[in-house]
């Protein structure tokens, strides 16, 4: 990871890595003019992520609720709650480094990893949710600022403290004017930069951490004291509370063990274990500071670790210290109704109050800076389209000065809560639904099993990262359920919004990645050998030549698949011996896209081969993988009509506004023009033939041979209402199946395996979506003048078949005396294939006239004659049959696969 900062993969998104990354380039190569670029990245580990995250954690709860805790909570409980919190973190933070080891890390810190590692869709809510948190948490510590400000200058004379210079009125509104005030303060510092304000929390961490060691030296220097604590009560009267700070004290220590939840004198509310904790946590909502300036940063994947970890570490001695402090030395009056105690014993409080006021501000600074730099990657990827793109704005230095102001403009709504305990819950829910994300991010990557996925930390597992996700989820629902289920509503909302979006990136799709693991597992489990009748389907290699021409067959044939696998399979001429290299993979993007246009559920399989029947016995072989093998071919029919370009027909491929217009819909670098132009014109009547007739029967032959069924679609460019878009149920239509074999009169099996796959696939046909209301007919071809009447026991035995196949249709009799007396009836047996024109005339006049209002027709498909040279004849006598008929299937089946039993 020495060179971190030159991605070795550029994002295709939004041009360069950088801008689809978040912020300026962090390369810093030549341009072409011999100029080097300015790279923004000069923060080291401790003042780019040891120092925010220090000042983060210290925040306001340090000097002004540490008290609250162990008050309320008594000392055990208050160190479990520190304890609880920090384990979560710790979780969390195991993630935040095993991801940001990773790769290298850009602009947005934790919405940055989180969408890089399971996508736009997840990324891009949680990442607003993150920075809606950053902008509480903000607003949360300019309170507590203010509420320190006003007990040492607030002109109340009731106050609390009864030194300082008294002369800042209080109230509500005034309350709102100091903190619009620091906001303001805060907003100036952030619009100058990330450099100003790391010089800045440097300062403020060496007078933090000074007050720090006067209160330490004060427990032991000052002596015990006596207080008296004013309230306002609820009906303006004046409640008065004896207070001591009595020194080290064993029984002080005793006392302070248990809890004692009370009354909480700023929001007239009793307290719980929950709303505590969730105060206490707030301390805990500084962990991704570090990461969280990750474009500042000039080798964040070592940084962000190593910093994270020290701050995380320091912060909890710190805290533990603290509590011990205060349990020993304060009775639990004073910790209760003083939130500024701390001042009081100190042997100096100035320097306290300079921590309190220093900590908290740095706090304040941090999470608008933090949420500004959210913000701004958001708006880089453009996943919120117009309302944030502003926030791409930068100064000439980097600095997202647009998206500081989106922050500090929401930041100002979130004091209009008036005091720090109302918002705290929030923000500590809202908090810990971006850990879990985080922990849900590493976990996704973990069991996805990627080879890319192998971060220089390695002190994490997926049970780490599954226990995190779990205790974040537990402990935001016994903070405040209400919150809890309110911002897991938003972050759904979210999800459905960009999934509706659309937004598609090159960031690698971590669902991708899963599916591919849990695919490969079910194929391996999926044994060919437990195949049962009952549970076949339909599994399609569909050969297309041209899909200008072809594209109602292929739309005909989604909905002909029944949940089965279905290919488009196409044989590019060529021999790769001859060729620079294989033109087959560039074309795949191609015939994707295809598939994305026609809203088809299918794969394409491509194959270079010397002829289309070798390129098509290649594709019957190899095509699928394991259990998910096609059983079926389908062919276009082949005969010398014009076929019709149908790109000229669907606005969807020759309207390019349409293109244009589909927001958010990405392309893969294949836009419309391009798709039109990849696939060549339709096939003019005197264009030479790339298969010849005696090709195209041996590709029949040999997939029957191969055991596959095959069909052959004749006139399907005829057949509309297939498209995405058409509402068409099928209530007008009607299914035609013809399940005798026409070309043999002698035959008289309606139950042979032909047959019967025939109308499997027929029935299958009218379970689909837009041939669901369909009425289906099944034409029994009798001889009715024959001494033979067995044909009347048959058409019985056919309606007790259907009914045990559960296939609902009405069975018309069609009596054909008049075409039979047209078949010869030859003596020789090679001559059994020579069938009269007046037979083929006579057999496409009746199915002219009982099946021409038909939207498609089953008819059997013979097999060919092993004799080459009977292929032309073959294939004359099917075009004959089916000349004029419509959209016609002509289907051979080799496959059982009807079953009466349960």
């Amino acid at each position: 990871m020495s060179n971190e900062r030159t991605p070795l993969m550029t994002s295709g998104v939004c041009g360069l890595a950088v801008t689809a990354c978040g912020g300026k380039s962090d390369a810093t190569p030549e341009s072409g003019s011999g100029t080097p670029t300015v790279d923004p990245r000069k923060l080291n580990t401790f003042f780019g992520v040891m120092v925010p995250t220090v000042l983060s954690m210290f925040s306001i709860v340090l000097f002004l609720r540490t008290g609250f805790v162990v008050g309320h909570a008594g000392l055990l409980q208050g160190l479990l709650m520190v304890i609880v919190a920090y384990t979560i973190i710790s979780l969390t933070i195991l993630s935040i480094c095993a991801i940001s080891t990773n790769g290298a890390i850009q602009g947005g810190g934790a919405y940055y990893m989180i969408s890089r590692s399971l996508g736009p869709e997840f990324g891009g809510s949680i990442g607003l949710m993150f920075f809606l948190a950053k902008v509480c948490a903000c607003g949360e510590y300019v309170l507590g600022l203010v509420e320190a400000i006003l007990d040492i200058f607030g002109s109340d004379p009731d106050s609390s403290v009864s030194q300082g210079v008294r002369v800042l009125p209080q109230g509500y509104w005034y309350g709102v004017l100091y903190s619009s005030v620091v906001l303001l303060l805060c907003l100036l510092v952030c619009l100058v930069g990330a450099k100003i304000y790391s010089r800045t929390s440097f300062v403020i961490l060496i007078l933090v951490t000074v007050s720090l060691l006067s209160i330490f030296i004060s427990s032991v220097a000052v002596k015990p004291r006596d207080f008296v604590i004013t309230h306002k009560g609820s009906g303006n009267e004046t409640l008065r509370y004896n207070a001591s700070y009595t020194g080290f004290s064993v029984t002080t220590l005793r006392n302070n063990l248990g809890s004692a939840y009370s009354l909480d004198y700023s929001t007239n509310s009793v307290m719980s274990f929950s709303t505590v904790f969730a105060v206490m946590f707030t301390c805990c909502t500084g962990i991704m500071a570090g990461a969280n300036m990750s474009g500042d940063l000039k080798t964040p994947s070592i940084s962000i670790p190593k910093g994270t970890i020290v701050a995380v570490f320091y912060t909890f001695a710190v805290y533990v210290l603290i509590f011990l402090l205060v349990g020993a030395t304060c009775d639990r009056t004073l910790l209760i109704q003083d939130y500024g105690f701390l001042q009081r014993i100190s042997i100096w409080s100035p320097l306290v109050t300079v921590g309190i006021y220093c900590a908290a501000l740095s706090a304040a600074m941090c999470s608008m800076i933090g949420a500004s730099r959210i913000l701004h990657a958001l708006a880089l990827d453009q996943l919120f389209g117009l309302p944030l793109a502003p926030a791409t704005i930068t100064s000439s230095s980097g600095n997202p000065w647009v998206a500081v102001l989106y922050t500090w403009g929401l930041a100002q709504c979130v004091v209009f809560a008036g005091q720090l305990n109302a918002v705290a819950s929030l923000v500590t829910v809202f908090y810990l639904l971006a850990y879990a994300a985080v922990d849900l991010a590493c976990l996704a990557l973990e069991w996805a099993s990627a080879p890319n996925f192998r971060p220089t930390f390695q002190l994490f597992s997926w049970h780490t990262c599954l226990l995190g996700i779990m205790s974040c989820l537990v402990m935001m629902f016994v903070i405040n359920p209400m919150y809890s289920s309110g911002s897991i509503v938003l972050l759904l909302l979210l999800l459905l919004f960009l999934h509706y979006k659309s937004p598609t990136s090159s960031w690698g799709y971590i669902s991708q990645a899963l599916i591919f693991h849990q695919v490969r597992k079910y194929l391996l489990m999926l044994d060919v050998r437990k195949d049962h009748v009952k549970f076949w389907r339909p599994q399609i290699l569909l050969m297309v030549a041209n899909p200008r021409s072809s594209c109602q067959l292929i739309l005909f044939i989604n909905q002909l698949k029944k949940g089965g696998l279905y290919v488009l399979g196409h044989v590019q001429l060529g021999d790769l011996d001859s060729l620079p290299s294989d033109p087959v993979q560039q074309q795949y993007n191609f015939w994707l896209r295809l598939v994305d246009k026609l809203g088809v559920k299918a794969f394409v399989d491509l194959t270079l081969s010397l002829s289309v029947r070798q390129g098509t016995q290649h594709l019957l072989r190899i095509t699928g993988l394991g259990g998910m093998k096609p059983n079926t071919l389908i062919l276009g029919f082949y005969d010398s009509c014009t076929p019709e370009d149908f790109f000229l027909q669907d606005s969807a491929f020759c309207d390019a506004s349409m293109e244009l217009g589909s927001e958010g819909e990405y392309n893969f670098g294949v836009d419309l023009p391009s798709l039109q132009a990849h696939f060549p014109p339709v096939r003019h009547v005197e264009s030479p033939r790339w298969l010849s007739p005696e090709e195209y029967v041996g590709i029949i032959s040999d997939a029957i041979k191969m055991n596959k069924n095959v069909c052959v679609g004749r006139y399907f460019f005829q057949l509309e209402g297939e498209d995405k878009d058409s509402k068409v149920d099928g209530s007008e239509r009607t299914i035609d199946v013809w399940p005798l074999n026409l070309l043999q009169p002698g035959s008289r099996d309606y139950e042979d395996v032909c047959s019967l796959f025939l109308l499997q696939m027929a029935c299958v046909l009218n379970m689909s979506n837009k041939w669901r209301h369909a009425r289906m007919r099944i034409f029994l071809n009798v001889e009715t003048e024959s001494s033979d009447q067995g044909w009347v026991v048959n058409e019985e035995t056919f309606r007790e078949l259907l009914k045990k196949l559960r296939i609902r249709a009405s069975i018309k009799i069609v009596p054909w005396d008049s075409v039979v007396q047209h078949h010869l009836q030859p003596e020789e047996e090679e001559a059994k294939q020579a069938l009269s024109e007046d037979f083929l005339s006579a057999v496409n006049s009746m199915l002219m006239e009982h099946s021409s209002q038909a939207a498609v027709r089953f008819l059997y498909l013979p097999r060919p004659s092993p004799q080459r040279s009977q292929n032309r004849q073959y294939l004359a006598q099917v075009e004959a049959v089916t000349n004029s008929l419509g959209p016609t299937l002509l289907i051979h089946g080799v496959t059982p696969v009807t079953s009466t039993d349960l």
